[in-house]
């Protein structure tokens, strides 16, 4: 029993393969249909963002959706390339100098292997918890400057010029020093694919209500498979017109077949440059997906385990690698799209695969005169729903060094470069967090009359006795806030030196104490009792004690523990009991 268990743990796709039913097929395969169509401007569109060729993102949707079927938790998440993951992709191989086109879609595939073994590994590991040590305002600032990096980045595909570079700075520099061979047919159908777009992502949901009292579910997701008629559309104005010949840039010969299966190889310089730009994508395509599926999952009161989402997308990107592709992770457009369609299971994934499989066999010669201006629409109005500058507002309303982290964040992804800004994000985080719980609050409390709780007597009224000093500690002590605690108490004590008998911790709000901060606590009943004043602990949780039981401390310790900080109080004042309310 415990063996099949752990098998539907790992896979389980043995767990809810066995409750598979014709309803639930009919969901997965509307889903699938749905999401095929979507998934194919998508994949073509990102792979152009990651500086691939048009192909590599139909190659990169295929087998990490199957993967996700046998490895996911999620029912509804839809896992391929997505903006940010595209955008840090072109990030980490253009520094690489690689001129050949062979080379450097071996260098985005080892890239996937990478990412995938890290997801592996931290999965085996169960470090699902690495997602809350990244803040959501500084993923949040991070993404914002990302989507306006990429937005800005099509504008060369927009106009019909070349530009390059990692960052804003250069990437306006270059267009601006080519701005004099702007084409002015590649503006246009850029203009008429950019206003289809927003129309329908706008308006067409509304118009398809009203006009033809379609029902608002079947409307909003017609109205999120857009591009591919505005894919139509100006494929057929590209052939019909002739507009490469005008000088706009189209996809061209795009190989028609399956995704070639191989371990994508490359030399030793290369590899190990991509190792930090690897942990990096790991670490934000994670957050992201994982977001994505526990919003999805709260929606039908389902579980996500975000150890087996680490497996599930090391998969997918081991899958990716090895089939032609780039890094991927989950996508929260077209996971919504898989959703609202009507996605019961993973198998919705699995289908999906099997059109995308279908369309790089037979439908890939149809994109020949598909327009680059057409796929840089689709990119810039997907990411424009990534940049919100409100949680600036926000967070300096809130917290001015939240505001400090998002602001830097945000600042690095655009001036420095992708790389830099998550790198930031990262540290910034966990020096936030070290700062945050190097300064605990540490409040004087006493007596909320007639009751039995104590609150910080500089906010409320409450009762106080001059032989106690009780000092509520509301932070896990280790061994960066240990020193500030021990000069915190001991200076509440030197300012009514000789005037008190007794010092209560209050430890109510303390999960740990390390051996840093033992120690800090062992000076404190030192210099406590050299000016002949008594060192108790109260509320101290059953963990905690354990690990106080290991040392000497509790020898030593001159005062008491005690169950309740009433109980304290009583004992040590003479206190009157009262009934707890």
């Amino acid at each position: 029993m415990n063996r099949v268990l752990r098998v539907k743990q790992h896979l389980p796709i043995f767990d809810w393969g066995q409750r598979y039913s014709k309803r639930k097929l009919a969901g997965d395969l509307t889903a699938a249909g749905i999401v095929t169509i979507m998934l194919i401007p998508q994949s073509l569109a990102y792979a152009l963002l990651a500086g691939l060729p048009a192909q590599v993102g139909i190659y990169a949707s295929i087998l990490p959706l199957v993967a996700y079927t046998l490895f996911g938790t999620s029912r509804a998440l839809a896992v391929g390339p997505v903006a940010v993951v595209s955008l840090m992709t072109a990030s980490a191989l253009a520094p690489l100098g690689i001129s050949s086109v062979t080379d450097y879609i071996a260098a985005a595939g080892v890239l996937a292997l990478l990412s995938g073994l890290m997801l592996l590994g931290m999965g085996l590991l169960r470090l699902g918890v690495v997602a809350n040590f990244l803040s959501h305002p500084v993923i949040a600032g991070f993404i914002t400057a990302s989507g306006l990096l990429i937005a800005v980045g099509q504008v060369k595909h927009l106009i019909g010029v070349s530009s390059s570079g990692h960052n804003l700075p250069e990437i306006i520099e270059t267009l601006c020093s080519n701005v004099g061979d702007i084409s002015l047919s590649t503006m246009m159908i850029a203009a008429f694919a950019l206003t289809s777009l927003v129309w329908m992502r706008q308006s067409l949901s509304r118009v398809l209500q009203d006009r033809l009292d379609m029902p608002i579910g079947l409307a909003g997701t017609i109205a999120r498979v857009g591009p591919v008629f505005a894919i139509v559309g100006t494929v057929l104005l590209s052939w019909g017109l002739d507009l490469p010949g005008l000088g706009v840039g189209v996809v061209g010969v795009v190989p028609t077949g399956l995704p070639p299966f191989s371990v994508p190889l490359t030399d030793w310089s290369v590899l190990s440059a991509l190792i930090g730009p690897a942990a990096l994508i790991s670490i934000i395509g994670f957050v992201e997906s994982v977001s994505v599926a526990q919003t999805l999952a709260a929606k039908r009161q389902h579980r996500i385990d975000p150890n087996q989402e680490l497996t599930a997308l090391g998969a997918s990107n081991l899958a990716s690698g090895l089939s032609g592709g780039f890094p991927v992770t989950g996508g929260f457009s077209r996971s919504v799209v898989n959703y609202d369609a009507g996605a019961q299971t993973p198998a919705a994934g699995a289908f999906t695969a099997i059109g995308l499989l279908f369309a790089a066999v037979y439908l890939t010669p149809l994109l020949y005169f598909l327009p680059k201006a057409t796929l840089a629409a689709t990119i810039i109005v997907a990411v424009v729903s990534l940049v919100d500058f409100s949680i600036l507002k926000t967070a300096w309303r809130y917290s001015k060094a939240d505001f400090a982290a998002v602001a830097t964040t945000m600042l690095l992804t655009l001036l420095v470069g992708v790389e830099a800004g998550v790198a930031a994000g990262v540290l910034i985080s966990l020096l936030l967090f070290i700062w945050k719980t190097s300064r605990p609050h540490v409040a004087e409390v006493g007596l909320v009359p007639g009751s039995q709780h104590f609150r910080n007597i500089h906010r409320h009224n409450v009762l106080t006795d001059p032989r106690l000093v009780t000092l509520r500690i509301d932070e896990s002590l280790y061994f960066a806030n240990a020193r500030r605690m021990e000069d915190l108490v001991l200076e509440r004590v030197h300012m009514d030196r000789g005037s008190f008998e007794h010092v209560v911790l209050m430890c109510s709000a303390v999960n740990d104490i390390d051996l840093s901060a033992l120690e800090s606590l062992e000076t404190i009943n030192q210099r406590l009792n050299d000016l002949g004043v008594l060192l108790h602990l109260s509320e101290v949780k059953g963990p905690v004690m354990d690990r106080l039981k290991c040392g000497h401390f509790l020898t030593k310790l001159t005062g008491e523990i005690y169950l309740s900080q009433y109980d304290a109080y009583s004992e040590l004042t003479g206190a009157q009991p009262v009934s707890a309310g």
